[in-house]
């Protein structure tokens, strides 16, 4: 356990450069005391590290110095091939470079651990996008990742939910795909930003390179994420669901807005089987046409206006079949 933790100390320097105690104890998750006994063991084997005291000290590797511990246990080496990146690699115009790094892997494991990773490819797949859509056309992909990779500012063409297309001038700062959409996180007049890079109609490279600020980019997702869920979902519609409907339903709203409204659905007296329940919806309209999915399984109770909708929506269907 200890020579595994050493081992991942050493690697974080290696990797990161300077870093404090305190960072090293969140990152590995023990003490700090902890961390200052395992320092001293790692320079007492002869890791040539040394520290700096004050606010901007810390821990640090001797400059040039490379560890050659570069092991992969079979677990860590199959995990490696189920990344799920030979699409995405393909889409940043990278495959041919993620197929020789794989390549590269492959060749330099020994016979164990290659022969699981090589069963762990044939075995498991991993497809991004989601069913009844296909992959997005993003054209402009790699010039946006190229940016972000150079710190390059860019004036974009973006295709948004309006009567107008509009121009914004953006400092990219990180790419993320999200079941099989591209989303660009960018700085754009003092704030940041996300755009769908399948609505950006054209890209121009402005002049320059930008300073990146602090920016933590999963964490920006995570919170962009969730406000953009309550955003969408902002009211809710009282529902009389028909026996055996549950099914349907958790595939129309989803997993995780079903499952909540179905544990506090309640009996209808008035019709035996139905249950009554309220569920998240985006809107009137978008609950509309969500709802017509389900057909006879589900009646609307309310609000009126959607009741309203739905009803004139069955009529104008029915007259056209009649």
């Amino acid at each position: 356990m200890r020579a595994s933790r050493l081992l991942s100390l050493l690697l974080l320097l290696q990797t990161r450069g300077r870093m404090t105690a305190a960072e090293m104890s969140a990152e590995l998750e023990v003490s700090i005391r902890t961390v200052y006994r395992d320092m001293d063991a790692l320079a007492s084997a002869g890791v040539p590290i040394y520290a700096d005291r004050g606010p901007a000290g810390g821990y640090q590797l001797l400059d040039g110095y490379r560890t050659r511990l570069n092991g992969l246990t079979e677990a860590e080496a199959s995990s490696l091939f189920l990344t799920g990146l030979p699409g995405p690699a393909a889409e940043l115009g990278l495959a041919e470079v993620a197929a020789a790094a794989e390549l590269k892997l492959l060749a330099a494991l020994p016979p164990g651990p290659r022969s699981q990773a090589a069963r762990m490819r044939e075995r498991f797949l991993l497809d991004v996008p989601g069913w009844h859509r296909g992959a997005e056309d993003v054209p402009f992909l790699a010039e946006v990742a190229s940016a972000v990779w150079e710190q390059r500012p860019l004036r974009l063409t973006y295709r948004r939910w309006g009567p107008a297309d509009v121009c914004r001038d953006v400092a990219p700062y990180g790419l993320v795909l999200k079941g099989g959409s591209w989303y660009l996180a960018a700085e754009c007049d003092g704030s940041m930003r996300t755009y769908r890079v399948a609505r950006i109609l054209s890209v121009a490279e402005l002049p320059g390179r930008f300073e990146r600020a602090e920016f933590d980019l999963p964490s920006f997702w995570e919170k962009f994420a969730a406000e953009f869920a309550e955003r969408l979902y902002t009211g809710t519609a009282r529902i009389r669901l028909a026996p055996g409907g549950e099914g349907l339903l958790r595939y129309t709203i989803g997993e995780e807005r079903a499952a909540p409204a179905l544990a506090e659905a309640a009996e209808d007296p008035e019709r035996p089987g139905w249950v009554v329940l309220e569920i998240p919806v985006e809107g009137l309209n978008g609950a509309r046409w969500t709802l017509l999915r389900m057909g006879a399984l589900i009646e609307v109770l309310g609000p009126p206006d959607l009741r309203a909708m739905m009803a004139e929506s069955a009529h104008r269907m029915a007259a056209m079949y009649q």
